[in-house]
């Protein structure tokens, strides 16, 4: 509080000198020096989209990393569906799903969701993000002992965290390593609860569903899975990673999201009827979120009823990025082993990577890099994904590009 001294014959509070709270924010940081070296690639403003390619700064990029996998944010019937939402209930829900916000849009694209994944219920949420935080935060609570996949996305982390709640953690789609965690903690109170991911979104690869269902069922173990990057991509019809393993009864909750192939915003959860009305009544990202607007219902909703009954979007986007994925190991990439839309290049030091997008860009390649802490140090890398908007002239521009800028740095030889 500070020391009272007499100064003058008067008493007065001489008080410690105040702390500004921002003063650390405004200390140099990486974006900084990134920008002053012309090397900065976030916030790229777009002034016109097309699918496979967008507009910066009146010069056309083809787009890659978009995770429109299916390209369907384009097409033509889900445009007129958003608009048509619009003209009937406006642009916004203007409550909670729990009070005045549910609109039987929402009911019909729960029901369909949840026949499409081969749950009894789904609920849908106004982020994919705050679905899968919800799925760590409320059905994990502070009482349940919950394992991770090392690889596991931010919001599963932050899930955790709501609920105050250290998970613990098994090596990237190693269910071994599950199980030694499993096998140490017998005998601890709680429930057991292992969480991990249809699709990882940094390293592309498709989760080890059967092993890490396999070793959850020997020790009690409920498993969720992340869909957000699976939903529309794995499966027979696009149904999922469960789906894809043949193993729909053996995940008890999936998470997915609108934000990828189902070409809006907004994110679901898919399970037992009982466990999803529990989520509906118990979580907080849900009951105190505004609900999510008619126009991305409806988009969703249509997006989902086209991959239902058109697969050749899923074909052409799984014979495009096939074909990315051997031109790229063909020049001597490293793609880290990845088996999905995701084409990780592997690049190495964050310098190399921020030089490798900048060389990326003055080819009109919108490309990101990936750098440290979203990656391990040392494994810096451009992330890639291909969908069904890119054309040929767009594919081959990319390879171009990544050889001449790969040559350049020494990233391929």
């Amino acid at each position: 509080m500070g020391d009272t001294a007499t100064i003058g014959g008067a008493s007065s509070l001489v008080r410690e000198p105040v702390v500004d709270a921002f003063a650390d924010l405004r200390a140099p940081r990486r974006a900084d020096q990134a920008r002053a070296l012309g090397l900065y690639p976030y916030f790229k403003a777009m002034a016109r989209h097309g699918g496979g390619t967008v507009v910066v700064d009146g010069e056309q990029y083809v787009l890659t990393g978009s995770n429109d996998y299916l390209g369907l944010t384009q097409d033509a019937r889900v445009r007129q569906a958003a608009r048509a939402a619009v003209d009937e209930f406006g642009m916004s829900a203007s409550g909670s799903r729990f009070l005045t916000g549910t609109l039987e849009l929402h009911e019909t694209l729960e029901a369909e969701l949840a026949d499409f994944v081969g749950k009894e219920s789904a609920l849908v949420f106004s982020a994919g993000f705050l679905g899968t935080a919800a799925a760590v935060a409320t059905l994990g609570g502070r009482h349940n002992v919950l394992y991770f996949d090392d690889q596991n996305h931010a919001s599963m982390i932050d899930g955790a965290r709501m609920a105050a709640n250290r998970p613990r953690r098994f090596e990237h789609n190693d269910a071994a390593d599950l199980e030694r965690l499993l096998k140490e903690d017998e005998g601890l109170p709680g429930g057991r609860i292992v969480y991990t991911e249809g699709i990882f979104s940094m390293s592309g690869h498709i989760g080890a569903i059967p092993e890490v269902v396999e070793v959850a069922r020997r020790y009690g173990a409920r498993v969720v899975c992340d869909d957000a990057h699976a939903t529309g991509v794995l499966g027979p019809r696009g149904e999922g990673s469960h789906a894809h393993f043949d193993l729909v009864d053996d995940v008890d909750v999936v998470a997915g999201t609108f934000s990828k192939a189902l070409a809006s915003v907004g994110g679901f959860l898919a399970g037992t009827a009982d466990v999803i009305d529990y989520i509906r009544h118990t979580a907080r990202p849900f009951i105190f979120s505004t609900a999510l607007p008619a126009p991305n219902i409806a988009a969703s909703l249509e997006a989902l009823r086209i991959i239902r009954s058109e697969p050749e979007h899923r074909e052409q986007m799984w014979s495009k990025v096939d074909f990315m994925r051997q031109n790229l190991l063909d020049l001597g990439f490293d793609l880290l082993g990845s088996d999905s839309p995701i084409v990780p290049v592997l690049v190495g030091d964050e310098s190399t990577a921020l030089q490798f997008w900048r060389g990326l860009w003055e080819e009109k390649v919108f490309a990101t890099p990936a750098l440290p802490p979203a990656v391990a140090q040392g494994r810096s890398l451009i992330r890639t994904s291909f969908n069904t908007a890119h054309r040929l002239e767009h594919l081959e521009r990319v390879l171009e590009a990544f050889e001449k800028v790969g040559r350049a740095l020494r990233v391929i030889s």
